[in-house]
C-alpha cells in the first residue's frame, strides 16, 4: 500500500471542521450499521443454535484479531497511508457482509460463515479503529481532543442505546439479508465520504523510505513496546486501562444474573439497565463534550474512575427491591465511564508522536482486549462461591484504588505536562504550550 508525501508539522486549515466532519460522520453511520448487524447475527445464533457454546465461539473468533494481530496492525497502519486504510477497512466489512447476504438469500448458511465474516468484520476494525484515532490528532486542534472524545463517548451511548431495538424492529420486518444490506449502506456511504470530501494528513518518519516486510513490521513493533516501556506514565496507564477492563467486563457480563437471581426479574428489566448505562454515557459525553473536562485530562479521567468505582460497589451493595435504584447507579457508572474513557483518547493523541500512534493505540487495545477473559476467570468463581454481587464489590473496590493510586503517583498525575518519553516540561515550556486567547 502506498503512502502519500509524509506531513512533518501538518498545518492545520483554518476551516478543520469542514475537512474533519465528513469522515467523522460517515463513520458514525457505518458504526451504527455495524451495531445493527451485530444484534442481528448473534440473534440468529441464539435462535436457530440456543448454545451458549456457540455464542461463545462467536465472541472468541471476535477477540482474536484485537489481542493477536493488533500491534502488527498498529505497525502497519503507521506506515500506510491512513485515509486508504480506512477506505480498506470498511471495503473488507462491505465484501464480508455481501457475502453473508448472497448465503442467507440462497439458503446456505452455515455457523461457521458467520464465524468467518465476525473474524473478518474484526480485523477490518482492528485496521480501522487506530487509522481513525491516529489521523484525528493530526486534523483537530489539539483544543478540541477532549470536547471531541466526550462527542465520541456520547455518539457510543446512543449506538448502544438504539442498535438493539432498531435491529429488532428491522428483524420484524426485513429478511436477514435486508437487515445486513443495511450495513453495506452505511459502509458505502463511509468509503463515498472518505474518498471525495476528506484529506487526511501522512505523519512524518525517519524510516519512511524503508521496505515495508516482515523484518521492518516485527522492528517497529518492537521499537512501540520500546517506547511505551520507557515511558513510565504511559506504561502504568495501559495497565490500569487492562486493570480496570479486567474488572468492569465481567461486571457487565454478570448483569443479566444480577437481574434474575438477585433482583428476581425479567428480560424486560434486563433492557432497562443496558439503557441506563446507554443513557449515563451519553449524559457524560455530552458534558465533556460542552465542558471539555478539568485543565488535566488525566485528572478527569481518573475522577471518572473512581465515580466508576463508586457506581460499581453499590451495585454489589443495593438490595433485593432495590431495582430503580440499581438503575440509577448503572447510570452513574455509564457516566463516569465516558469521563473516564473520553480524556484518555484525548491525551493519547496529544503526548503521542503522529508516527507512532497506530502501535500504541493497537497495543493498548490488545491488553485491554486480552484482560476481558482473564478477568471472567476469577469472576465466575468468585460470583459462584460468594453471590453475585461479591465481584461488584471487589470490582468497585479495585477501581477506587486504580484512581487513587493515578492521583498519588507522580508519573501518571503529571502526564498532560509531560514530553514524549515522560520528561516533565519545564515552566517555560509550559507556559509556551499554552493556547493564545
Amino acid at each position: 500500500m502506498e503512502t502519500n508525501p509524509p506531513v512533518a508539522n501538518p498545518v492545520m486549515p483554518e476551516k478543520w471542521l469542514r475537512n474533519y466532519l465528513p469522515m467523522w460522520i460517515g463513520q458514525a453511520v457505518s458504526l451504527l450499521g455495524s451495531a445493527l448487524v451485530q444484534f442481528a447475527l448473534v440473534w440468529y445464533l441464539t435462535e436457530k443454535t440456543g448454545s451458549a457454546g456457540v455464542l461463545a465461539t462467536a465472541t472468541f473468533v471476535a477477540l482474536i484479531p484485537g489481542v493477536l494481530i493488533g500491534p502488527f496492525a498498529g505497525a502497519l497502519v503507521d506506515r500506510w497511508n491512513r485515509k486508504r486504510t480506512m477506505i480498506f477497512s470498511d471495503l473488507g466489512v462491505t465484501l464480508a457482509t455481501l457475502g453473508l447476504v448472497v448465503l442467507f438469500a440462497g439458503g446456505w448458511i452455515e455457523t461457521w460463515h458467520i464465524y468467518v465474516v465476525l473474524f473478518i468484520r474484526s480485523l477490518s476494525g482492528t485496521f480501522q479503529g487506530p487509522a481513525m484515532s491516529a489521523s484525528t490528532s493530526l486534523m483537530v486542534p489539539k483544543e478540541h481532543f477532549s470536547r471531541l472524545s466526550g462527542i465520541n463517548q456520547a455518539l457510543y451511548g446512543v449506538i448502544n442505546i438504539v442498535s438493539p431495538p432498531a435491529g429488532a424492529l428491522l428483524l420484524e420486518v426485513l429478511p436477514m439479508q435486508g437487515v445486513l444490506a443495511v450495513d453495506i449502506v452505511t459502509a458505502a456511504l463511509a468509503i463515498a465520504l472518505l474518498l471525495f470530501l476528506v484529506t487526511v494528513p501522512q505523519p512524518a518518519r525517519d524510516d519512511q523510505a524503508s521496505a515495508t516486510t516482515p523484518r521492518q513490521i516485527l522492528t517497529d513493533v518492537r521499537t512501540g513496546l520500546r517506547y511505551v516501556a520507557g515511558w513510565p506514565g504511559i506504561l502504568m496507564l495501559m495497565i490500569s486501562a487492562s486493570l480496570i477492563n479486567m474488572l468492569a467486563t465481567p461486571a457487565f457480563t454478570l448483569l443479566p444474573l444480577l437481574v434474575t437471581k438477585h433482583f428476581g426479574l425479567g428480560a424486560r428489566e434486563l433492557a432497562w439497565t443496558d439503557s441506563a448505562f446507554g443513557i449515563g454515557v451519553v449524559a457524560g459525553g455530552l458534558l465533556l463534550g460542552v465542558w471539555g473536562g478539568f485543565r488535566r485530562k488525566i485528572s478527569t479521567s481518573l475522577a471518572g474512575i473512581l465515580g466508576m468505582g463508586v457506581g460499581i460497589i453499590f451495585l454489589g451493595l443495593v438490595n433485593q427491591q432495590a431495582f430503580w435504584t440499581a438503575l440509577i447507579f448503572l447510570g452513574l457508572v455509564g457516566l463516569t465511564n465516558a469521563l473516564a474513557n473520553g480524556p484518555l483518547g484525548a491525551l493519547m493523541q496529544t503526548l503521542i508522536p503522529p508516527e507512532m500512534q497506530g502501535r500504541i493505540f493497537t497495543i493498548t487495545g490488545s491488553l485491554s482486549t486480552a484482560a476481558a477473559p482473564i478477568g471472567m476467570l476469577f469472576a465466575a468463581p468468585i460470583a459462584d462461591r460468594l453471590g453475585i454481587q461479591a465481584w461488584y464489590l471487589v470490582a468497585g473496590a479495585m477501581c477506587l484504588l486504580i484512581g487513587v493510586f493515578g492521583f498519588l503517583n507522580r508519573h501518571v498525575a503529571t502526564l498532560d505536562d509531560q514530553l514524549p518519553g515522560g520528561r516533565l516540561k519545564t515552566d517555560a515550556e509550559q507556559t509556551s504550550a499554552q493556547p493564545l486567547s
